[in-house]
């Protein structure tokens, strides 16, 4: 089960089936995200498609035709996707149109489309299902930044995530079970409307499978501390740091950065060095840094020894992959020394510690000191200290000397913003111990936070932390086949005999990199089962707390009521 090659294949089936001769590519704004997860531009022009345009731009409303061109049009199967594409058949500017659709299409809207198709430029409809993004092989997101109102669903998000998960099951050729989290209703009604849906379509699912697969929908409020934490893997830790959207990562704000690298592409598909070290730690990719640096001195050097026709005949061969290299030594070097920049900055080794040690080990006076130290400490962002006192009023909610209040006193000398604080009673609303299934807070952890640095280059530090988020322990069970049907029961009647090897985990609330780096190591290391993770979005801890606020919007406050030091007017 890999997501990127799903889309891969449906991209190249669509450009392939036209004929060859030259095409034009006609999508919507989420269609557009879908292809550019996948493919550069230079990939696509490679395909015979030479020119890209949105279906929804003004430009193209007014475009001159250009009859000689075969238009491929790539789009969601939305009502306002319809009539602008019954728009342009009626008036077509291209010779021959292939109409491909992202997800299931009605056979009424086919039917309108067809009555417009006066002039009968369509020469195919078809249904590719691709109405997700492919992050990474094994991860997927559906591009909702929020999904919840007033803690349940919202119900355009709904709708969304039920296509863009029905469209992951058709694109990998799965008809799973549906397990679902005991305690969440919103889980509950996402399996509920995917096994609607399933069998609605049960002709689109019937792939003749040698073993039945399994969907297990969580609730990101099962774990609300993963999210919160700092990062040390490379993709986790530049998503965390400067944001990753749609594989790119914007560094305008970087100081002294140059024009063409005020954002850069970050895709493991046509960058090797990312590929290489997306999932290593931090010590490890400043040591690659460096040996990419060498290997391009020492090819930078050859090149400087030009004295006749046959050196500068190399030179010129060789150039074009000089310059890649050039632009991705480049590019690396930036992003990894404006990380480098923040660590030190913001003090983040000093943070993370003591994240390490609240969000895996239960030593109620040693953290809050540690925190009260931290929070006296001029150079560490308010940010990271808010996020601290939400890791610890999450682990201590219960606890006898719970401090919150007193920390939030402090933040507020300190001058911490009012919408930082709210959000440290939102999230004990949105994720405290009432909305939890799992006791991953409460269990007693006896390891101390192990911190291994070692110095592959001055001022890298290597750090191994201690969390796991709790997905790894959900892996682990199912693996043993002793996920309990009481706490994750079955949606319908569809039951699994035995250890399902294909497993898609969904969570509600959006997944991190951080899980997916556990889902790749587990399958690493487990060759007989293929784990892919979907998320509503992929969060970092910025991401992830406005999310929290807008689900905690006009919610009344049943759990936080003891601290009364934080208003909302």
């Amino acid at each position: 089960m890999n997501v990127i090659a799903a889309v891969k294949a449906y991209v190249t089936k669509m450009t392939e089936e036209s004929e060859p001769g030259m095409k034009i590519l006609l999508m919507d704004k989420e269609t557009t995200s879908v292809i550019s997860m996948v493919y550069g531009q230079s990939e696509i022009q490679q395909k015979e498609v030479f020119l890209l345009e949105r279906l929804d731009s003004a430009n193209q409303s007014n475009s001159m035709g250009l009859r000689y061109l075969k238009c491929l049009v790539f789009l969601r199967p939305t009502q306002e996707n319809i009539e602008l594409l019954c728009n342009e058949l009626r008036y077509p500017k291209y010779g021959a149109y292939y109409i491909y659709f992202s997800n299931i299409i009605a056979k009424a809207d086919i039917k309108v489309l067809a009555e417009h198709d006066e002039q009968e430029v369509v020469k195919e409809v078809q249904e590719l299902y691709m109405d997700y993004l492919a992050v990474n092989p094994h991860l997927f997101s559906i591009g909702l930044s929020t999904c919840m109102n007033s803690l349940s669903w919202d119900l355009p998000a709904l709708q969304r995530t039920v296509q863009g998960i029905i469209a992951v099951l058709l694109s990998l050729k799965k008809s799973p079970a549906i397990r679902y989290q005991a305690n969440s209703k919103l889980c509950k009604d996402l399996g509920t409307r995917i096994d609607e849906v399933m069998s609605k379509e049960s002709s689109l699912f019937a792939f003749g499978q040698n073993s039945q697969p399994l969907l297990l929908i969580l609730d990101r409020r099962d774990d609300p501390m993963t999210p919160l934490l700092n990062q040390w893997t490379y993709q986790a830790m530049v998503h965390e740091l400067l944001t990753i959207n749609n594989n790119r990562v914007n560094l305008s704000n970087v100081q002294g950065v140059s024009k063409e690298l005020s954002e850069v592409v970050l895709s493991a598909e046509q960058d090797p060095f990312y590929a290489k070290n997306i999932f290593l730690n931090y010590g490890e990719i400043g040591q690659n840094i460096k040996q990419l640096m060498d290997q391009f001195q020492v090819k930078a050097k050859s090149h400087q020894k030009i004295e006749s026709i046959a050196d500068m005949k190399n030179f010129v061969e060789a150039y074009p992959q000089f310059k890649k290299l050039s632009g991705n030594l480049t590019k690396h070097v930036t992003v990894v020394g404006e990380l480098s920049s923040m660590v030190n900055k913001y003090q983040l080794l000093d943070i993370s510690e003591v994240e390490q040690e609240i969000s895996s080990q239960n030593d109620h006076s040693s953290h809050l000191q540690n925190i009260k130290k931290l929070i006296n400490n001029d150079k560490v962002r308010n940010t990271d200290l808010a996020k601290l006192v939400m890791l610890y009023a999450l682990r201590y909610q219960n606890h006898s000397n719970n401090d919150v209040v007193g920390l939030i006193e402090l933040l507020k000398k300190r001058g911490v913003a009012e919408r930082l604080i709210r959000n440290i009673v939102n999230i004990l609303e949105y994720a405290g111990s009432h909305a939890r299934q799992s006791d991953f807070l409460n269990v007693e952890n006896a390891l101390q936070s192990t911190k291994r640095f070692f110095k592959g280059l001055s001022g890298v530090d290597n750090v191994y932390t201690q969390h796991k988020p709790l997905i790894h322990e959900t892996l682990e069970e199912l693996a043993k086949g002793r996920l309990k049907d009481s706490l994750y029961p079955y949606v319908g009647n569809h039951f699994l005999s035995g250890r399902p090897q294909d497993v898609i985990i969904f969570i509600v609330g959006g997944a991190t990199y951080e899980e997916s780096l556990t889902v790749h190591s587990f399958n690493k290391s487990n060759p007989s089962f293929n784990i892919v993770l979907g998320g509503t979005t992929v969060h970092n801890s910025t991401s992830f707390l406005a999310e929290v606020e807008q689900a905690t919007r006009n919610v009344t406050r049943r759990h936080t009521r003891n601290i009364r030091n934080v208003r909302f007017d």
